[in-house]
This record gives structure tokens, sequence and C-alpha cells, in this order.
């Protein structure tokens, strides 16, 4: 297999850093909030108002949003 090694960080990233115990532990919490978020949206979907649709719109893009945020956070992270 004909591996890069990792080098300095670029825009473009054709290789990545060696992410640190501090990062991978970042993560995870980004990860972790992320996904507490979700299964709050999920509940709240799951009991609403009698007149409220479970799925509705504003929760699809609430959780569109989510990921968009831990998406957004992870990559600060590793940057």
């Amino acid at each position: 297999m004909n591996e890069r090694p990792l080098v300095a960080n670029n825009i473009m990233r054709h290789n990545y850093r060696a992410l640190t115990e501090a990062d991978k532990l970042d993560m995870d919490k980004i990860k972790d909030a992320g996904l507490a978020f979700w299964d709050c949206c999920e509940s709240i979907g799951l009991h609403g108002a009698p007149d409220k649709a479970p799925g509705s719109r504003e929760l699809s893009l609430a959780k569109t949003k989510i990921e968009e945020a831990v998406m957004w956070a992870i990559k600060h992270v590793t940057r």
C-alpha cells in the first residue's frame, strides 16, 4: 500500500495530522452533545401535541442543523 506520511495541515489536506488524545476527547464530547440534542428532538417529536406531526419540517431542519454544527465543530478540532 502506498501511504503518504503525515504532514503539516494545508487547506486541501491531502494528508491528515495525527490527533492528540485531547483532540479525540473533544471530538467525543462534541458528538455526545450532538447526539443528546438529537435525542431530545426525537423525543419531543414523539409526544408532541396531537395537532403536530411527529416528523415535522421544523424538527427535520433542527436535526440537519445539529449534524452541520457537529461537522463544523469537528472540523475545528481536526484542522
